[in-house]
């Protein structure tokens, strides 16, 4: 009987080790070479068999992975491209294990499956697959030829199979994240583009103003509010977490961060609103303006402007919140806080002159009038006084200011000034 083929030009083969590749010796212990024949003819007869591989791997995949079965994100032409490429380099590194490998299969891969949004454990298992499949080939193989020199050969090139494993998961795994952690760079770059379009009522010409919101994830049919912030230093938020904060109470925002400010719309309905102010002003470390509520996308800017000067309305290094009032009057008077303060002490100086109780009593009875549309048995059940009471209050406030209740134009000099006031004892 002739001797087995493997015998006649070579020694027994010996177990490929990892360590060989390392050290850039080949399986004969010969730099930068692998002329082992039996995994030579090993690695020609995988190679052969590639294309029922390729046909092989990517209908496993599609039929064991949920990802990949219906073709919508990652399309069968796309798996079958992949496995094809990353199939052959890892043949090519099977067949020349002294080589320095060349992991740019994987690498690629993991990069464009990141931007398709696959799960990285479903793309792990992917590759499984294909390493599987690889080596059931091996397999095969060793059992056409049973002969211990074979099997040897065989058990070498499955370790090597399992060590490419390894290097091509690391590689996938690391350009998966890098690519993921760009991606939200990228996000939150754009986000925040789209924050400063809709804060500047000019948005771009791919994104018209009532695009703007939608992109943002933000709703049209609710009530919006901005919310600015100082930053605690150099584009550090002073209000960290608050867009996560809020989402998790279903509560949409969008936020931009500049090196001064922190800056986000927030849209709410009604009954949210004490629980948004309650969220701000428990993660606020720096003066903090709230704008008015609002309704239209178009007047986010003016509500950016009015957020803004209720948080100058605070003393400089208080860590506070600012909630503007809603109404023209809030608005008007705090655009311009030197003039609010100049009409109230036009209009109601004789009454801010007055000793501290005193004069609290008079502008509050002052302010449940107002507030109770000239009511004063409204005012007096607000204030817990009898109806006379609030009357003789309003008489006394009559002589000290020389405006009378009972004149439009005196009424709305004694409005004015009052909103004038309340701003000034919110900042």
């Amino acid at each position: 009987m002739p001797a087995p083929w493997w015998t006649l030009s070579s020694p027994p083969p010996r177990p490929w080790t990892a360590a060989q590749a390392s050290d850039g010796r080949g399986i004969d212990g010969r730099v930068g070479t692998v002329t082992e024949p039996n995994l030579m003819k090993l690695s020609e007869w995988v190679e052969s068999q590639l294309p029922r591989l390729i046909d092989d791997v990517p209908a496993r995949i599609a039929q064991d992975i949920d990802f990949y079965r219906e073709g919508e994100v990652v399309s069968r032409a796309d798996l079958r491209q992949s496995v094809d490429q990353n199939m052959r380099s890892m043949v090519a590194a099977l067949r020349e294990p002294a080589h320095r490998q060349d992991h740019s299969m994987a690498e690629l891969t993991g990069r464009r499956r990141a931007r398709q949004g696959a799960p990285l454990p479903e793309l792990l298992r992917a590759y499984r697959t294909g390493f599987a499949a690889l080596w059931e080939l091996l397999a095969e193989w060793g059992r056409r030829m049973p002969d211990r020199a074979v099997i040897d050969t065989v058990l070498s090139a499955a370790t090597r199979v399992w060590q490419l494993s390894d290097e091509y998961a690391i590689a996938l795994t690391e350009a998966y994240r890098s690519t993921t952690a760009e991606m939200l760079v990228e996000r939150e770059h754009r986000r925040s583009a789209l924050v400063e379009a809709l804060f500047a009522g000019e948005p771009g010409p791919d994104a018209p103003p009532w695009e703007v919101p939608k992109l943002l994830g933000l709703p049209s049919d609710a009530d919006h509010i901005v919310v600015a912030a100082e930053t605690v230093g150099p584009a550090d938020p002073s209000l960290p977490g608050i867009e996560q904060r809020l989402a998790e109470r279903g509560i949409p925002s969008a936020w931009q961060l500049t090196p001064t400010a922190q800056m986000g719309v927030v849209s709410l309905r009604p009954e949210q609103f004490s629980q948004v102010i309650e969220l701000v002003r428990q993660s606020a470390s720096a003066r903090t303006g709230v704008s008015p509520v609002f309704r239209a996308w178009g007047e986010t800017p003016r509500a950016l402007r009015l957020a803004c000067a209720a948080l100058h309305r605070l003393p400089a290094g208080h860590a506070g919140v600012n909630v503007l009032g809603a109404g023209p009057l809030a608005g008007l008077v705090a655009r311009d806080p030197d003039e609010g303060r100049r009409i109230a002490r036009q209009v109601l100086g004789p009454v801010l002159d007055l000793p501290g109780e005193e004069r609290a009593v008079l502008l509050g009875t002052l302010q449940a009038w107002l507030d109770h549309d000239g009511s004063a048995e409204r005012a007096a059940e607000r204030l817990y006084v009898h109806a006379n009471t609030v009357r003789y209050r309003l008489r006394r406030l009559q002589d000290l200011t020389g405006r009378s209740l009972t004149q439009p134009r005196a009424i709305a000099d004694l409005v004015v000034a009052m909103e004038a006031v309340r701003n000034d004892r919110a900042g």
